[in-house]
């Protein structure tokens, strides 16, 4: 059996959703199960991560919580991207302790909003999204599309990367690319030529066309690799090895492609002809 830890703050709708579709893609299988869900809230914190920790009831998974809230209260705080405080670290072993019962074989951070430090990183081997192709940039995915759109690119991506102590910067692990030129692309395309990005943030932000229809090619995406990557992990495609990316073969690799499997469950769906 090879078993998830699922981590998340639980902060919205697409948090649920994401666990959600997980769940209903293990399904019927006896390979593999979701062994937990740590959520970084605890009841009663808002009304969006409870309706969260209501869902991992009804999904009948052992739940954690643990509220960094509370145990972030009155202490120094730290901005993304600085070197993590000795309480913050502490928060992660405290973390790590409570999950102590379990041993998954593989993490995944979905909609978890904290950064994770480098004693957790070494604990578990652990996957997080990122809206950016192998290469492509760093950032938010605000940040992404844009430089994306300066650099007048023909294709995007999504990636789950490995979790490691330089953010954003682990190995590439899975992903799948898509094309942001023909169809209705090309007129948004023509829409902004002869303009700077700059001149289109200030006057459109991202009520831009192109803006929109790129991060909902993305969007529709992010759910079917993160199910996919899933499925390639429990059946052995794809394994982590002493930090690195390894195929069936025991091969090391630079990511693991699952283009042609998104693209065929969004066409499973008919999601495709709703965006493009």
């Amino acid at each position: 059996m090879y078993c998830f830890g699922w981590f998340s703050t639980g902060r919205d709708k697409a948090a649920r959703d994401l666990l959600q579709t997980a769940c209903d893609r293990l399904k019927g299988t006896a390979d593999a199960k979701i062994e937990f869900v740590f959520c970084s809230r605890e009841r009663g914190e808002s009304a969006e991560s409870d309706r969260f920790i209501d869902l991992v009831d009804r999904l009948g998974i052992p739940l954690v919580t643990y509220s960094y809230q509370e145990f972030s209260r009155n202490r120094d705080g730290c901005k993304q991207g600085d070197t993590l405080p000795q309480w913050r670290l502490e928060y992660d072993r405290q973390v790590m302790q409570h999950l102590q019962p379990f041993k998954p074989n593989l993490c995944l951070l979905a909609g978890y909003m904290l950064i994770v430090g480098a004693e957790m990183c070494r604990h578990y081997d652990m996957l997080n999204l990122h809206p950016a192709a192998p290469g492509g940039p760093a950032g938010t995915w605000q940040e992404v599309i844009w430089q994306i759109i300066a650099q007048k690119a023909e294709k995007m991506g999504v990636m789950m990367h490995l979790v490691t102590p330089q953010l954003d910067q682990g190995p590439v692990v899975t992903y799948c690319t898509f094309p942001i030129v023909g169809g209705r692309f090309d007129g948004y395309w023509r829409e902004i030529q002869g303009q700077s990005v700059d001149k289109v943030k200030r006057s459109q932000g991202e009520d831009n066309a192109l803006f929109r229809l790129i991060r909902q090619a993305g969007c529709i995406r992010e759910l079917p690799l993160i199910t996919a990557t899933m499925q390639a992990f429990y059946r052995g495609k794809v394994m982590i090895h002493d930090g690195r990316v390894v195929d069936d073969a025991g091969q090391v690799i630079s990511g693991y492609d699952l283009t042609a499997d998104i693209d065929r469950l969004i066409a499973d769906k008919g999601k495709e002809q709703q965006v493009l």
